[in-house]
């Protein structure tokens, strides 16, 4: 990969971002990684598509933030990381920023704000939805103990931006109707917003950037923001 920088952008040790390649190219990829916002994920997991899209000539700010779990974390801490650290990237006015989020991630990014687009990976649309469904093992429930709205993408539309959602349809963590739901009142609030949904996929294949379930990423980027 291309060289790489840390930007701290707060106290707290989960506080930085990792930025690889150059401010500039076809603009800011900023990524945010999944893990149902639990502390024993980090922004690791998204270093292969770091990797792909610095080779594609994006400089990318790849997010860690606090998590849940002892990590300080929760709402809206959370969101208030991940809108610090997209602050604090240095980002050319005439060049795009496009938030990529999987999962927890792709809740951070549907309500991140100010960005030229979002790429949304079998995201978490509705957080009392996934916590009476009891999806993730509990975290909804640590993440968030009430039922603000804010916190909830479904519930805070439009996002005032061009975005797309992939999901698998074979999707167990988060299941496909999150994404079909939240899709439809997308286009109900007057959103731009595509979709893809691909039969036999499951949770993580979204982010191997080796594997096919990618490619419908990187054309929509080519045809938004080529």
């Amino acid at each position: 990969m291309a060289r790489m920088e840390t930007l701290r952008y707060g106290s707290e040790p989960s506080q930085f971002v990792e930025l690889h390649g150059s401010p500039g190219g076809r603009g800011t990829a900023i990524l945010l990684h999944g893990g149902w916002w639990r502390a024993r994920h980090d922004l690791h997991q998204l270093d292969p598509m770091a990797a792909d899209l610095v080779a594609a000539g994006w400089y990318v700010a790849n997010v860690e933030y606090r998590r849940i779990d002892g990590d300080s974390g929760g709402w809206p801490q959370t969101l208030d990381d991940v809108r610090a650290a997209i602050a604090a990237v240095e980002r050319p006015d005439a060049l795009p920023a496009v938030a990529i989020g999987h999962s927890a991630g792709g809740h951070l990014a549907l309500l991140a704000g100010g960005l030229s687009g979002v790429v949304a990976l079998a995201p978490i649309t509705d957080v009392p939805r996934a916590r009476a469904e009891e999806l993730g093992e509990g975290a909804a429930g640590l993440f968030l103990t009430g039922d603000d709205p804010a916190a909830s993408p479904i519930r805070t539309l439009p996002i005032g931006c061009p975005h797309l959602v992939v999901q698998g349809d074979a999707d167990v963590r988060v299941p496909v109707e999150h994404s079909r739901d939240y899709v439809a009142a997308a286009k109900a609030a007057g959103d731009d917003v595509d979709y893809v949904e691909l039969p036999g996929v499951d949770h993580f294949r979204l982010i191997d950037p080796a594997d096919e379930p990618w490619q419908p990423v990187r054309d929509w980027l080519d045809r938004r923001f080529s």
